[in-house]
């Protein structure tokens, strides 16, 4: 695999015009974001999704329905699903429907299963039926990997596994994409998976995660409950992780089958970061009284303490790295919600943020090739 310039082209200037797009989860907070992104390039977007699962959630505040083709359905429902696709009759697609959440997964693991893992079936089967498809962009997750809380990061040839449903049913899909790759796409569509680490950013309103429920306090000007201060997260902003999905897609596009793999898009080592230090940042960045944190004592399922990604991979085939230390993650996140909350328009300042990215990685990725 090459690395060189033409990679920065792709992601910043790539001919994603006219390009027929399908995005699965489109009306969560990754696929609202996506969405915006591959709009502003020209794609012809399309969108299959439940309705957004948070109020108020980016893709109403954005008013993305104005902007794209939006279909409301369920990945379990494999012909509604079907249909979708074939009307959308895309070149690309990007999968990102899923149950999100590990403490919903201990609520509810027989719908985290269903969506997560035969939700991922259904799309993989449509696309073998739907003429057409070049590529297909299957997003799933850094808790895919067997977790065995050690301080080195984990590679895409590490074993798959989890300790709770969340983190097992992305073990799952990621085992059924290789299946289909191994099985049917040998001739088909090109099919990579893609593992980002915690992504955060503006407009993510999602119950039961950090940078949403510390905004959501310090706005109400309430003390944030903690759940695991000591806990260590990949933190990235989620241009990061949409940046890697794009070159992806557009290496697949252009045929290239050694790009149809399991591929890690994590932040650089030193933004792996214990929950305290994201608090105590972001209360800094907030400013004015945002109240401490408190540690929430309540009942608290098994979740990982330690994860890191290897992303040497990705750097050495695609060219591709972050741009955003953590600290200006934080920081744009914190300019997001109060413009918003001030009253700016939530799609003119998503749209800033992609261009500021794309620019701030164009130059950065320039001067290290």
């Amino acid at each position: 695999m090459e690395h060189g310039r033409g990679s920065v082209e792709m992601l910043v200037s790539a001919p994603w015009a006219g390009r027929r797009v399908l995005i699965t989860g489109h009306t969560g907070f990754k696929g609202s974001w996506l969405s915006l992104w591959l709009h502003a390039m020209g794609a012809r977007v399309s969108g299959y999704a439940l309705a957004p699962p948070t109020r108020p959630s980016l893709f109403a505040a954005a008013n993305l329905g104005d902007l794209i083709d939006h279909t409301e359905g369920d990945v379990r429902d494999a012909d509604a699903l079907l249909a979708a696709v074939q009307r959308a009759a895309p070149d690309v697609i990007f999968h990102l429907a899923a149950q999100p959440l590990v403490r919903q997964s201990y609520a509810d693991p027989v719908e985290t299963y269903a969506t997560n893992v035969m939700g991922t079936v259904h799309l993989l089967e449509a696309a073998r039926n739907v003429p057409g498809v070049k590529a297909i962009v299957c997003v799933t997750s850094d808790k895919c990997y067997e977790n065995r809380e050690w301080v080195w990061p984990y590679r895409e040839s590490d074993p798959m596994g989890g300790h709770d449903p969340y983190s097992s049913s992305k073990g799952c899909a990621e085992l059924v994409a290789s299946a289909w790759r191994k099985s049917f796409f040998a001739d088909g569509p090109l099919l990579a998976t893609v593992r980002a680490g915690n992504v955060i950013g503006g407009g993510d309103w999602a119950a039961d995660r950090l940078i949403p429920d510390l905004i959501r306090a310090f706005e109400a000007g309430d003390a944030p409950l903690i759940r695991a201060p000591d806990a260590v997260r990949p933190w990235q902003h989620v241009l990061e992780a949409l940046g890697g999905y794009l070159m992806i897609a557009e290496r697949l596009i252009a045929g290239e089958r050694v790009f149809a793999d399991a591929w890690n898009f994590g932040p650089a080592d030193d933004d792996a970061r214990a929950v305290s230090w994201i608090v105590a940042r972001l209360r800094a960045a907030w400013g004015g009284n945002a109240a401490a944190a408190m540690a929430d004592t309540g009942p608290r399922p098994h979740e990982a303490g330690l994860l890191r990604l290897d992303c040497a991979k990705a750097r050495a085939a695609l060219g591709w790295q972050p741009v955003l230390t953590l600290d200006q993650a934080l920081a744009w996140i914190v300019a997001w919600h109060k413009a918003v909350g001030s009253g700016g328009d939530a799609r003119a300042v998503t749209q800033r943020q992609i261009a500021d990215y794309a620019a701030r990685f164009a130059a950065g990725i320039s001067r290290a090739a």
